[in-house]
């Protein structure tokens, strides 16, 4: 049984911990680390053969030596994932005596009471595991008696946390960064008033939870409703606060539809993450490019370019001639798919919360500034219409604009288009934004699909209207010059270099290994 360790840092510093039987080594770290200077909470400690120990065993289950030599090593910035069961007392346990959920191995176990109390249904009665009060009388006295605080005693691994500051230790400084881990819950009876214990609790992690990543309001404030804790989920797209349409601050804003879309189409492609992830649409859109003299007025006097499909039966990119080497693989294809296998095969970090975060208000940041997207709209006979739509613009417009350009608007269809998470159909009522809920941006192109109840005759026939279909274009695609192959002058390069190695190898005269002895 181990009486002392002895703990080193990476610059063979030493610190000698006096141990029990019963100590953690969790309380072995938190020591070392107080005296070596280092922060417990992203260290851990391993033995002489390099194996991580399990910080929430105690002395007597580690298999220690007495005076046995440990070293503290850095542990990984991410937090991991740790499997929690709740244990609830008798009186609390109602239909389940067990609360599970899976939490950070940073979340505080304070944190950790929090959520399960508001995980209640509404099936079930409110749990309160935080702020609990109990009546007590004075001798001799009558009435309900004044409220003490009744406060939360959790048990794990042969360790009671009563205290604040145990409660407000996390899962990894326990000792638990993986796994699971069963806490037994109870209640304790103090001497503090109830008014008195809140603001005790109030004053003592208003400050500790403020620095938890994702900003977690303090106990008070959770209980009272001002704002979503770290556990809680992000709030859906319909729930979100819409932004309210900017008005132009001059006459000079303010331009005509058609500008407005033209300006739009004659600007660049999107790049960065949205071009990334609608590849397909910014490429259909990239071979029209609408300009003045082809926008046209379209149903709710929008403006609008009308497009029809090539008279070709066989497809522009079939008729293409092309070279037969340039599928060929060659060495700098094969490294380069080496070197994206070896790029792959590397363990790479999971994003935080904060990282997710920020991504997230980046994300609704940027959907937030875009003001308009260029829709193109492809039929089932394969003419084209390509609009302008504003951030205001619901799947509600985008259903009317479309039905109104059809020669037959009762028959029934429906619209999907393709993004980030794959193709998605748009809802035909509801108050869905086409920018801010569906994640339009840039280009996008839009399928009209034929429902199982349209009839064979509109499926075979012309989709559009009259005065539409007569004022469409075709599309013109720019063919790109052909490259002259540079096949003889390799060839002569190739040529000179073999007589170059030739000249070495004459150069040289008589070989050394067939001289005679005693020549030199």
């Amino acid at each position: 049984m181990a009486s002392h360790v002895v703990v080193l840092d990476s610059s063979a510093r030493r610190a000698v911990i006096k141990t029990t039987p019963a100590k953690h080594l969790a309380d072995v770290l938190q020591e070392a680390c107080t005296k070596l200077g280092l922060d417990a909470s992203r260290h851990g400690l391993k033995n002489n053969s390099n194996k991580t120990l399990d910080l929430s065993q105690p002395i007597r289950l580690s298999g220690l030596s007495s005076g046995a030599k440990l070293q503290v090593v850095v542990l990984s910035r991410s937090p991991s994932v740790v499997s929690v069961a709740l244990q609830l007392p008798d009186s609390e346990s109602g239909a389940s005596n067990r609360l599970t959920g899976k939490f950070p191995s940073t979340t505080t176990i304070w944190l950790l009471l929090r959520h399960f109390e508001s995980e209640s249904t509404g099936s079930e009665p409110s749990r309160n595991f935080t702020g609990r009060g109990i009546p007590q009388m004075e001798t001799g006295a009558s009435g309900s008696g004044r409220l003490f605080y009744e406060t939360p005693v959790v048990q794990v691994m042969g360790r009671e946390l009563v205290s604040f500051a145990d409660l407000q230790k996390s899962l990894a400084q326990l000792g638990f960064n993986s796994g699971g881990v069963l806490l037994r819950l109870s209640f304790r009876r103090t001497e503090r008033p109830l008014e008195e214990a809140i603001v005790e609790i109030d004053q003592y992690f208003k400050s500790a939870e403020g620095e938890q990543t994702g900003g977690v309001h303090s106990a008070s404030a959770a209980k009272a409703g001002s704002g979503p804790s770290v556990l809680e989920p992000f709030p859906a797209p319909n729930d979100r606060e819409r932004p309210s349409p900017q008005e132009p601050s001059s006459p000079s804003q303010i331009q005509p539809p058609s500008q407005q879309s033209a300006a739009l189409f004659s600007s660049q492609s999107p790049i960065g993450d949205e071009a990334q992830a609608r590849p397909e649409s910014s490429a259909l859109l990239s071979d029209a490019l609408p300009t003045l003299d082809t926008i046209i007025t379209g149903p709710p006097e929008r403006p609008i370019s009308v497009f029809a499909p090539s008279s070709a039966s066989t497809p522009a990119a079939s008729r293409q001639a092309f070279n037969e080497k340039d599928y060929e693989p060659t060495i700098a294809h094969a490294k380069l798919h080496q070197a994206r296998l070896a790029t792959s095969s590397v363990n790479r970090r999971l994003p935080t919360d904060a990282e997710l975060a920020v991504q997230a208000e980046t994300q609704a940041k940027k959907t937030a500034d875009a003001k308009d997207v260029g829709i193109k709209v492809r039929f089932p006979d394969q003419m084209q219409v390509i609009s302008t739509f504003s951030h205001l613009d619901t799947s509600t417009t985008l259903y009317n604009f479309v039905k109104g350009l059809m020669e037959k608007e009762n028959e029934p269809f429906s619209l999907n288009f393709s993004s980030a998470q794959g193709p998605r159909s748009l809802p035909k009522d509801g108050n869905v934004r086409l920018i801010g809920d569906l994640g339009m941006a840039g280009r996008v192109l839009v399928n009209v699909l034929w429902e199982v109840g349209a009839s064979s005759e509109v499926r075979a026939g012309s989709v559009l209207k009259p005065e539409f279909q007569n004022k469409a274009k075709q599309i013109e695609v720019k063919e790109i010059e052909s490259v002259e192959t540079v096949e003889k002058a390799n060839e002569t390069v190739e040529g000179k270099g073999k007589q170059k190695d030739e000249g070495r190898e004459r150069k040289g005269g008589v070989p050394r290994w067939l001289k005679l002895p005693g020549k030199k």
